[in-house]
């Protein structure tokens, strides 16, 4: 049976020349089929999902919200079921928050695990290949260890050395990182890159130092089959044409907690939780660097469990 894929330029995502096919033909030889291309933020910018070139994709959660971004038109299509899955990049956050912010799932595999042959980089050293799809259709995957919950700390690892960054820290070395001049933006989006022109040398030293501690911090937190759970995003998506400062505001919160699998390389799903006040509510659960199958497999397995929970909860509030 055919599956819907919607082939998204994510993070410029999939310009597709002959050559440079791989990833498309491998889905297509499962038994997927293109059914088109969608909107984006611009230049894979940011994680709102509004453009001002081509507009904004209703979000079918909340209408009058944005959808997230920048795999913003990939997210929509799927929560409004015009697809069964579809493709975008995750550099920053551009599958987990769209996918959060429309009620779906989101998976950001670990860093180099799937191929990026064909896709425009925006920052090699995040960027990954990612999918959204709205109902759990992973496969059967095998793994000998069970899995183990954890919280994040943001202090010292009990009877380990290694201290975890603050997240703020996190935030702001993946945003310095990440960063790459490019014309002709929105408001938001031009003061980014003007930040972004103001980066030394001494700043990505200090952010590569960042990226060192965390990762030696999570080797020994989550070592062979632990998970993290955290929030996907901090809070509900905000409103449609919310002020510029305001955004700033919510997009460093935002990238608090999405640059822990971001600077780390770990692999990460975004879980739909239902509906708070009538706004989407997701959680998020993070395994080791090439800890895919482990993951997958935890989520395939409590997913069922998680939506018979949220939904005696919503009749409860009802």
């Amino acid at each position: 049976m055919s599956l819907g894929l919607v082939i998204l330029t994510g993070q410029g995502l999939m310009k597709l020349p002959p050559r440079q096919l791989l990833l498309f033909l491998a889905i297509s030889d499962g038994g997927a089929t293109s059914v088109g291309k969608t909107v984006m933020d611009e230049m894979a910018y940011s994680i709102n999902g509004e453009n001002k070139h081509y507009g904004t994709p209703t979000n079918p959660c909340a209408p009058d919200r944005i959808p997230g971004g920048s795999s913003s038109g990939s997210a929509v299509a799927v929560a409004a079921e015009l697809v069964d899955f579809s493709l975008g990049t995750d550099t920053g956050g551009s599958v987990r928050v769209p996918a959060a912010f429309c009620g779906i799932l989101g998976f950001r595999p670990s860093h180099g695990f799937v191929s990026t042959v064909g896709v425009i980089p925006m920052a090699q050293s995040f960027d990954t290949v990612g999918e959204i799809i709205n109902h759990i259709k992973l496969g059967d995957y095998v793994e000998d260890k069970v899995p183990s919950l954890k919280h994040f700390m943001s202090t010292n690892c009990q009877n380990q050395e290694y201290t975890v960054p603050s997240l703020m820290a996190l935030s702001n070395a993946l945003r310095l990182l990440q960063s790459t001049v490019k014309p002709d933006l929105g408001p938001e989006i031009f003061e980014r890159v003007w930040e972004a022109l103001k980066t030394t040398d001494e700043d990505t030293d200090r952010c590569q130092m960042v990226i060192t501690e965390l990762r030696a911090a999570l080797s020994d937190l989550l070592q062979d089959s632990g998970i993290l759970a955290i929030p996907t995003v901090p809070g509900p998506p905000p409103k449609l044409h919310t002020e510029v400062t305001a955004l700033e505001s919510y997009r460093a919160r935002a990238f608090s907690l999405l640059a822990i699998s971001g600077m780390s390389g770990l692999c990460q799903v975004t879980i739909p939780l239902g509906m708070h006040n009538n706004l989407p509510v997701a959680v998020s659960l993070l395994a080791r660097h090439g800890g895919d199958q482990l993951l997958l497999n935890l989520v395939q397995t409590i997913y069922g469990t998680l939506k018979e929970q949220v939904s005696s909860v919503e009749k409860l509030s009802d």
